[in-house]
């Protein structure tokens, strides 16, 4: 008879959500296992946020050291070895899911690595793997599994015509000539920038009206500016049609909106990076009926499923698809299911795309405040009169936040330019404890620093700011 294992929580995958939910509830003194299908980390950590970076690290130090002459540099015939690029951004992966690795056993949560499958709600097998045929007992259950690209229907993935994230991502001795990307969202747009950085010629396609969709719609014309400026051809308002996947080459007709002939363009890869699909096969048996929405596990602000004792946090629950908010999610589910006080769900949240010139934001847009016919102020601050964006040469973009006209409450912030996902941080603060635009503006900024766009933007509300 096979060896049953009792624990206070199974969690089941072992990214930004899983290994987040059992540390934290290792942390509490509960007897806790993580099961990963592949490594601690997960997606993110593996094949998404974390390599992405570094490739990102790669490519901006690249097209620094070309421009090094503006700083009364001498590099002279500066090349790349892009083999090396690619085996960096595994080396980093690989460290830190090392890492993860270690946080486990310090935190006492016993880790697995396989495909585990709820059961009955109380019990769950791993059934592919070196532990195939484990059983574990359990009073909950986290469910962590994510996402997966979005396929295209009729177009195989192979991993050297036709890409997802994943195979764009795997270690290749050269970048392709040529590549067209479908899907304009982060994980497009930091793909053309990283490949156009090292001289792929890159062609971006977005069927909606605007490149990184969900972004204010002037974050998102001063991006495609740079983008054409940078030698990316871009798309919008365009569908992708009759893909024809060759030998060499691929081949594909675009048809603007508006349009009646389409365009024909070839290149040597084709990367879809067209969103993302929720990730359960085989995690459920057919007797653990769940309530779903769009493929999504529906949960309740404890993050408990339609079935008691049941769990689930990050990209599984749908959007945002964050691994910021899985962590979050997943923290506050372990301390909702264990009686402890917890956050609900998430509702102020920064989103960030690294690029360059780099994105991040907060809040709505102002598209969306005209929309709900509010009354607002924007106020606005160009990184070209930061004194420090300036001395850094690096000077591109703006910030922009939108307030509440008669209380000053601050309903959005946009940024785009050098290290934006690190100074969204002070208006996400700001939210959540309610600051108003003035209380920004008030506080003093050091200078030079970059965050003082934050509160000469802020200032700009009333027209009081200083350096425009």
């Amino acid at each position: 008879m096979a060896e049953t294992i009792e624990y206070d929580l199974i969690v089941i995958g072992g990214g930004p959500a899983g290994y987040a939910g059992a540390i934290r509830a290792g942390q509490l003194g509960k007897k806790v296992a993580c099961i990963e299908l592949e490594r601690a980390g997960g997606t993110c950590l593996n094949w998404g946020c974390i390599p992405t970076k570094a490739l990102l690290k790669s490519a901006e130090f690249f097209r620094a050291l070309q421009k090094a002459d503006t700083f009364g540099i001498t590099a002279k015939d500066v090349g790349f070895d892009f083999g090396k690029v690619m085996d960096r951004s595994r080396g980093v992966a690989g460290q830190m899911a090392k890492g993860i690795e270690f946080l486990f056993r310090k935190h006492k949560v016993d880790y697995f690595v396989g495909r585990a499958q709820v059961t009955v709600p109380t019990m769950v097998e791993i059934i592919e793997g070196e532990h195939k045929g484990k059983f574990f007992k359990t009073k909950n259950v986290l469910l962590a599994t994510g996402c997966q690209p979005r396929r295209m229907a009729g177009v195989a993935v192979d991993g050297q015509r036709v890409l997802t994230s994943r195979e764009a991502l795997e270690p290749r001795a050269r970048p392709p000539k040529s590549l067209v990307i479908i899907g304009a969202g982060a994980i497009g747009v930091e793909f053309a920038y990283f490949f156009n950085a090292f001289g792929s010629k890159v062609t971006l396609v977005e069927m909606l009206p605007q490149i990184v969709p969900v972004e204010d719609e002037e974050v998102a014309r001063s991006l495609q500016r740079s983008f054409e400026k940078q030698g990316i051809t871009v798309f919008v308002n365009t569908k992708v049609e009759n893909v024809r996947v060759g030998k060499e080459s691929v081949v594909l007709s675009l048809l603007k909106t508006g349009e009646a002939k389409p365009v024909e363009i070839e290149a040597e890869s084709l990367l879809i990076a067209i969103g993302v699909t929720p990730h359960l096969e085989r995690t459920l048996s057919s007797s653990v009926q769940l309530e779903l929405e769009r493929g999504y596990v529906k949960v309740n602000d404890r993050y408990e499923s339609s079935v008691p004792g049941i769990y689930a946090a990050g990209d599984i629950i749908g959007p945002p698809w964050l691994a910021h908010v899985a962590t979050y999610e997943a923290v506050n589910a372990v301390a909702a299911m264990f009686g402890h006080g917890h956050g609900g769900r998430v509702k102020v949240f920064p989103g960030a795309t690294y690029c360059h010139p780099q994105i991040a934001s907060v809040g709505i847009t102002e598209k969306i405040a005209k929309e709900k016919g509010l009354d607002y102020r924007v106020g606005k601050f160009p990184f070209t009169a930061s004194g420090k964006a300036v001395a850094a040469g690096d000077s591109e973009g703006f910030v922009k936040v939108i307030s509440e006209a008669k209380t000053g409450e601050i309903l959005g912030a946009h940024i785009l330019g050098h290290e934006a996902p690190e100074l969204i941080a002070e208006y996400v603060l700001a939210m959540n404890l309610e600051a108003s635009i003035e209380e920004v503006h008030h506080s003093i900024h050091a200078h030079p620093t970059l965050s003082e766009a934050l509160m000469e933007a802020a200032a700009a509300t009333t027209g009081e700011a200083i350096h425009i």
